[in-house]
């Protein structure tokens, strides 16, 4: 079922046919998802237990800046007659910070994947196949952390009933884990909705 819309007279042809009127659809509205583990299981095969792998990794990449910032504030105090140690009130919201712009930038990157993401050969893609993007990179790691904390196992057993292999803050995101190798050779191209 369709509609046409009678208002665009003052358009040329060209324009109005390049241009789509989803005014009304018979589909409810909602494309499918671009990833499909009945047709694509390979997309899916290992994820759980490598995402394990790739977060231990992406740990060890956030945790060296700070330990060496650590380091760093620690002989800076003795440098400064113990005033340098003040710093060590900055550091929690700094590695806070520094821990959600390294999600932003390497999920907002051009691999769609953390440092332990790529180790591993993971990528993040949005439902409807579309990469991953700074702000989705960043609400990622802040709904991870915050899904964590709070139900640590549930968010475990998400994935076991999931076709998908989705842990919860993927659910809510929209967002799906996916083998990046096989992609390249079984997933369409990102729809443009």
């Amino acid at each position: 079922m369709s509609y046409s819309n009678d208002g665009d007279r003052g358009r040329n042809d060209a324009s109005r046919n390049n241009t789509r009127n989803d005014t009304w659809r018979s589909d409810g509205g909602i494309p499918p998802h671009a990833f499909d583990p009945m047709s694509q299981p390979e997309l899916f095969r290992g994820v759980l237990t490598r995402r394990v792998f790739a977060f231990l990794i992406d740990l060890v990449v956030i945790a060296v800046p700070v330990i060496l910032a650590v380091i760093f504030i620690f002989l800076l105090g003795f440098v400064t007659f113990f005033l340098g140690w003040t710093l060590f009130g900055l550091l929690s919201p700094l590695s806070i910070i520094w821990a959600i712009v390294y999600y932003g930038w390497s999920i907002g990157g051009p691999h769609s994947a953390t440092i332990g993401m790529r180790m591993m050969d993971l990528e993040l893609r949005t439902w409807y196949g579309a990469r991953g993007y700074f702000v989705l990179g960043a609400v990622h790691a802040v709904l991870f952390w915050a899904t964590i904390s709070f139900l640590t196992p549930l968010v475990l057993l998400v994935s076991l009933f999931s076709r998908r292999r989705q842990l919860l803050h993927d659910v809510i995101l929209g967002t799906v884990m996916i083998n990046s190798s096989v992609r390249a050779s079984v997933a369409p191209a990102a729809r443009a909705y």
